[in-house]
């Protein structure tokens, strides 16, 4: 048995939710794992029928039947987001997503108040903000490394003394730095976490070591590595490890180290959605993404022709793959060029975690940078690309659904296995009531993240 990790190489929004769903449609799979990020996540999925949803916290194979979700500790879980996205997925047909959901007690717990947080100091920026989704990660996750005894953590919602505690604390650090929170008092919020906790499967870290034995795991990552908090653009980054460790964490806790495929996934166009470097970028590509429009927070949708530099840095920082997943074929009209150097390098070199110094000054001349191009576009899309980036694609897209991929390799070919039907593993919750819609006031209900 051999799992399968997925993670964007660019700078997010390659299509890594469309990969996922392929790879749950095509072959018996388990669970899809959560590794990072967090309800800032969008990954967007469409099935042959029409039917579309943008998956947040749910992994991107919830339409397939049996398909599970564990969202690991390295997520932060955001349960306002979640009973939202869960909602939706019942309106297109999938009512039994919080069924099929686990989720490990020591993730960090995002809450109003980090939302309100995040986009207070947002706003304050003013044209130098740096692409905040506007909805609280990054700022869940500054508090939990800041105090890492009292961050509220997806266990504490079994125990309403001391959430109730830990939101306080929270609540009155966030309005001592930055002044009244545009958010709901503690008493209002207890019982939608509370709800979250009598509803949904809160296991340990024993659960996903099951999991893994059971069936094959498709680890699906957020955002993406030029977006990564120690080898991204920095501050153009997200507060995340969006390289391969943290699947590589949890497969070797589970005495599993090396046994997933490494599965980077490219746009045959680079894009960012938000501020920061982005060399290639062509206002005059006749492009738009109807599923990333210009919002707020992030600002608006940019395109640049394929960009080799960046890759091959993702590629670097990553660890390497092995195999890519080309997506968005169907875009690649006579006007898309490749980029194999810029006027200033024709490499750039990751180094080493925590130097945010470094990255800052890499901005900085990423920012300079002018992009240089050969006088035609490519003929054969895959094969340049694979040649460039010296990986080969082992997977194709030239559309939203499953049906619009093709493998290229035994690599990808479905497994005749199915997963095993008895795992059970202990859970930290206890009995689930029926079905029921999460208890939460209607000032609390967030808007479906789709």
């Amino acid at each position: 048995m051999r799992h399968i990790a997925v993670v964007d190489l660019g700078y997010g929004d390659a299509g890594k939710g469309t990969v996922v769903d392929w790879l749950c449609a095509t072959r018996p799979v388990h669970t899809v794992v959560r590794f990072n990020g967090g309800a800032q996540a969008a990954h967007n999925v469409v099935l042959r029928d029409g039917r579309h949803h943008t998956f947040a916290q749910f992994g991107a194979g919830t339409f397939r039947p049996g398909v599970r979700t564990h969202l690991s500790r390295h997520v932060v879980v955001d349960p306002l987001a979640l009973a939202a996205e869960a909602d939706h997925l019942a309106s297109v047909g999938v009512p039994d997503a919080l069924d099929r959901l686990t989720v490990d007690g020591e993730a960090l717990l995002a809450t109003p108040y980090h939302r309100a947080a995040n986009r207070a100091r947002e706003i304050a920026r003013g044209a130098d903000r740096h692409g905040s989704c506007g909805l609280g990660v990054g700022e869940t996750v500054a508090y939990g490394l800041a105090h890492p005894d009292e961050a509220p953590r997806v266990a504490d919602c079994h125990s309403p003394a001391l959430l109730r505690r830990r939101l306080t604390a929270l609540r009155d650090r966030l309005t001592a730095e930055l002044g009244p929170l545009d958010a709901p008092p503690v008493s209002d919020c207890l019982p939608a976490f509370t709800g979250f906790a009598e509803r949904v499967a809160i296991v340990d870290r024993s659960w996903l070591a099951g999991a893994l034995r059971a069936g094959t795991c498709v680890f699906e990552g957020a955002q993406g590595v030029l977006l990564d908090e120690w080898h991204g653009f920095h501050p153009y980054t997200t507060w995340s490890t969006t390289t391969f460790a943290n699947a590589d964490s949890l497969l070797a806790e589970a005495g599993q180290a090396g046994a997933a495929t490494r599965l980077g996934v490219l746009r045959v166009t680079t894009t960012r959605h938000g501020p920061g470097p982005l060399v290639t970028e062509d206002p005059a590509l006749p492009l738009a993404d109807p599923h990333n429009p210009t919002n707020p927070w992030q600002g608006r949708f940019r395109f640049g022709h394929f960009d080799a530099v960046a890759h091959r840095y993702a590629l670097a920082a990553a660890g390497g793959v092995d195999g890519l997943a080309l997506t968005h074929l169907d875009l690649a009209g006579p006007g898309l060029r490749i980029c194999r150097r810029y006027d200033t390098t024709d490499r750039l070199t990751p180094g080493p975690p925590g130097d945010l110094d470094r990255q800052a000054a890499l901005t900085a001349r990423l920012l300079r940078s002018r992009p240089l191009y050969d006088d035609a576009p490519p003929v054969d899309w895959p094969s340049t690309v694979a040649r460039e980036l010296a990986a080969p694609v082992v997977l194709t897209s030239h559309g939203p659904t499953a049906a619009d991929k093709t493998p290229h390799t035994p690599l990808l070919l479905p497994s005749s296995s199915p997963p095993s039907p008895s795992f059970s593993p202990p859970s930290l919750s206890p009995p689930r009531p029926p079905l029921t819609r999460n208890p939460r006031k209607p000032n609390l209900t967030e808007t479906a993240l789709i």
